[in-house]
């Protein structure tokens, strides 16, 4: 299945988990909890208070070698935006990608997330753990703390 039919295909609309494609182009589904949600709104709400030159999504479709990914919440560039905007799936990666984790999520699922969205030109991936703490990556190490938003707390507070 490719991410133009998932879009398009009536019965996958209005469900209640986050999709995503793996590299075979299966569905695969998601459940979250209500935290899940409350953080990635949290972090969209300080990311576009941070920065409002840019752009703040959750729920982004990425293309990846690997099948469609979806982030939690990305912060672009009004460049990277123009990019994106319009598109079924982005073909490119925001500057930071963030990750929520659910019960759902396996620490080998979420590294090679991270490698996917890097190999897309991401900056910054950052991965929210479900207490609210954050760990910052770039694409060589981790981070003690964001490059792009170094003023952004290491604790999300729900």
């Amino acid at each position: 299945m490719k991410w133009e039919e998932v879009v398009a295909h009536p019965s996958l609309r209005d469900l209640p988990f986050k999709i995503e494609l793996n590299e075979y182009g299966a569905v695969v589904m998601n459940p979250v909890k209500p935290n899940h949600s409350v953080f990635q709104g949290e972090i969209a709400y300080l990311l576009r208070s941070m920065n409002q030159s840019g752009r703040v999504s959750a729920e982004l479709a990425l293309w990846t070698r690997k099948g469609t990914k979806v982030t939690d919440v990305a912060w672009m560039t009004i460049e990277t935006w123009q990019e994106i905007k319009g598109k079924t799936e982005a073909l490119i990666a925001p500057e930071v990608c963030v990750e929520v984790l659910s019960m759902s999520n396996s620490d080998y699922e979420i590294k090679e997330k991270r490698k996917l969205y890097f190999e897309q030109g991401a900056k910054e991936v950052w991965i929210c753990d479900e207490y609210g703490n954050l760990t910052f990556f770039n694409p060589k190490r981790k981070l003690a703390k964001s490059v792009m938003f170094p003023e952004f707390p290491k604790v999300v507070k729900i």
